[in-house]
């Protein structure tokens, strides 16, 4: 079984990518020999892109995965996807070199190990990387989803030679990509970004449980944001629903609904605190915010407006992503690029 290999910097993965609008086939496809899949588990869906060696992407392919949480399943419907993907274009599967996956939980990376994933799914030291090259017979790498979307962005989105940024994440929970000198930093557990956890004035100080959002992550992600106006509602303090989500909770603030403002600013100030401290402790000069609610324009402008009263000679400056929900995607897409080429260059071919 192959060995997943160590990712280069992004600063030598953003020389590899060179121009994606490879010379095309009459059928569309890329004459360059190999492909690759990347991979990005959601809480509620399976997003599958196939790309040629130059990571031009020529198809893409998606699932719902409510109500499927076991990792053999999960297993099972990234190969049910890879093979739709390699019907729909015609590639032969032989043609296939490398697989990568972005997953929400904390990843060895080194052994392709996925130690513990988000309350969503609950998996615990699930050896992915071997079960994916096992099914499918091809090198296969795993990493956390927000450090690839760091990954992607760096390669082909808002953040293109970038020393150091941090990626911030939030969706149904909150992460962070930390690129320190063009590479991922992964910390000693490989539990660096999991900023969910983290403490700031209005989380709960109550200790979390093992399969509890962590304490920020309750309170702004897009489950703490939902709970947030629940819990506030009233029928006398806004004309809107009690079962909205945060998309839509942020929508009404624009439209100047009082208590969407009031969510809004309370998760603009909270989201605030976590960027200051990371930049006070990282001095890392620029953070990206993506994730379906970090993309949301009343977010990032209000976030942005409470981080200028703080800041230090213009810093941190914040910036929202530019690949949006496909940073992840191209991050997977990059690091089955990289395990493909480091793969080929351990067995050469004869």
């Amino acid at each position: 079984m192959p060995n997943s290999p160590k990712r280069e910097t992004l600063e030598s993965t953003r020389q590899q990518r060179g121009n994606t609008a490879s010379t095309q086939t009459d059928n569309g496809l890329s004459p360059h020999p190999g492909y690759v899949v990347g991979v990005d588990i959601g809480g509620t869906n399976l997003r599958l892109a196939l790309a040629d060696r130059s990571g031009a992407i020529v198809a893409k392919w998606s699932s719902s995965t409510t109500g499927v949480r076991g990792a053999v399943a999960v297993v099972g419907l990234i190969c049910d996807g890879v093979e739709r993907l390699l019907q729909q274009t015609s590639v032969p599967r032989s043609s296939l070199k490398a697989i990568a996956v972005g997953v929400p939980g904390v990843t060895d990376v080194e052994e392709g190990r996925v130690i513990a994933t988000s309350y969503l799914l609950g998996w615990r030291d699930v050896p992915l990387a071997a079960m994916l090259e096992a099914a499918l017979n091809i090198p296969s790498a795993v990493d956390n989803d927000v450090n690839l979307a760091a990954v992607g962005e760096s390669w082909a989105g808002a953040t293109k030679g970038a020393r150091d940024f941090i990626f911030v994440a939030i969706g149904t929970g909150i992460g962070a990509g930390i690129v320190m000198n063009h590479s991922l930093f992964h910390g000693a557990g490989w539990a660096a970004g999991e900023i969910g956890y983290m403490l700031v004035p209005g989380t709960p100080n109550a200790p979390r449980k093992r399969d509890e959002p962590g304490a920020l992550e309750s309170m702004i992600g897009g489950e703490g944001i939902r709970a947030e106006w629940q819990k506030l509602w009233t029928a006398d303090n806004t004309t809107l629903p009690r079962e909205i989500v945060a998309s839509e909770i942020f929508d009404a603030a624009l439209a100047g609904d009082p208590l969407a403002q009031t969510i809004l600013q309370q998760s603009a100030r909270m989201l605030s605190h976590a960027i200051y401290n990371m930049s006070l402790v990282l001095n890392c000069p620029l953070f990206v915010l993506g994730g379906g609610v970090g993309l949301h324009p009343a977010l990032c402008a209000a976030t942005r407006g409470m981080l200028q009263q703080w800041a230090l000679r213009g810093r941190p400056q914040l910036i929202p992503s530019e690949l949006g929900p496909d940073a992840q995607l191209m991050g997977a897409l990059r690091l089955a690029l990289d395990t493909a080429e480091a793969h080929s260059r351990l067995t050469p071919a004869e």
